[in-house]
């Protein structure tokens, strides 16, 4: 009686398992991992990755100092062109604007270089109308659909909010207390979110907040490192979680929603992952670093 009642103990268990790790609301089917760029040059440690309006992405190829401009259409990849200038050292995070302009942030220069969709170098962006302190040293920073800049500034605290051409719109305060704030998102509705990677709590500033509050409590019973977040068209949110090798998805309320992939090298698995991004179309690309790829996922509920 006792081994049989362990049995259905053990089998209640395995359920409960396989079931927190289906629940998810979407779920990331693996199309193809990027290795290579157009010359067969393999890519060293990527941190990054932005999604255009089109079927662009761009690479931060970190450990090779360089972007990578690829297309990807009809699940068909066009292998990347180099973007390589001596203004842009160590890029760890890019971004796309609507008008194909790249931005990224050189964690060395801590500074945020401007190309044109060409990967032409216009200059470092140069914020104007700071209020003190007048000197950002971002973190991470996002481009919403109005092409409206939002950096996390680890020197002032803030998320500081700067409109196209740089001029300074807003800021918004960091929470009272935090952990390490590691990336920054906004959702459709402008709302901004946080994730801090210690406390795995997410936060969030609706578009008028002057400051952050939680959207979630802790979730370190199914969060360890979390290190990117992001939002798709209908609001879901996704971490990347480094030290975990996931990806956790959370619903528009801050809800855990489940999680996908593992720790590993095959296809479709993570190494301490860094950045992501979702295209209009409900593609999902992650910088899987450790693997020296960045691993392409379509979303499906």
């Amino acid at each position: 009686m006792k081994i049989f009642t362990r049995s259905i103990l053990i089998a209640l268990f395995v359920l409960s398992v396989l079931t927190t790790f289906s629940s998810a609301a979407m779920k990331l089917r693996h199309i193809v991992s990027v290795y290579l760029d157009a010359k067969e040059k393999g890519l060293v440690q990527p941190e990054g990755v932005a999604c255009g309006n089109d079927s662009v992405f761009v690479i931060a190829d970190t450990g090779n100092s360089r972007l990578l401009r690829y297309t990807f259409q009809n699940e068909a990849l066009q292998a990347g062109q180099e973007i390589k200038i001596p203004q842009l050292t160590y890029p760890v995070r890019v971004q796309i604007d609507a008008r194909g302009n790249i931005l990224a942030l050189d964690e060395k220069l801590r500074r945020i270089v401007r190309l044109n969709p060409a990967g032409e170098f216009l200059g470092y962006l140069e914020p104007d109308g700071l209020t003190a302190p007048a000197t950002l040293v971002p973190r991470s920073f996002k481009i919403d659909g109005k092409g409206n800049i939002y950096i996390l500034d680890i020197f002032s605290k803030n998320v500081v909010v700067l409109d196209p051409a740089g001029k300074f719109l807003k800021s918004i305060a960091l929470p009272d207390q935090y952990g390490f704030i590691s990336d920054l998102a906004v959702d459709f509705k402008e709302t901004v979110l946080l994730i801090d990677s210690i406390e795995s709590v997410v936060y969030s500033a609706p578009r008028d907040a002057k400051k952050f509050s939680p959207l979630t409590k802790s979730m370190k019973e199914n969060v360890n490192f979390a290190t990117s977040i992001t939002t798709d068209k209908k609001g879901f949110i996704y971490l990347v979680d480094q030290n975990g090798g996931d990806i956790v998805i959370l619903g528009l309320d801050g809800s855990f929603q489940g999680r996908q992939s593992v720790m590993g090298w095959k296809e479709g698995q993570l190494r301490y992952p860094s950045q992501s991004c979702i295209n209009e179309k409900g593609e999902f690309f992650v910088a899987d670093r450790d693997n020296n790829r960045v691993q392409i996922f379509k979303t499906a509920e």
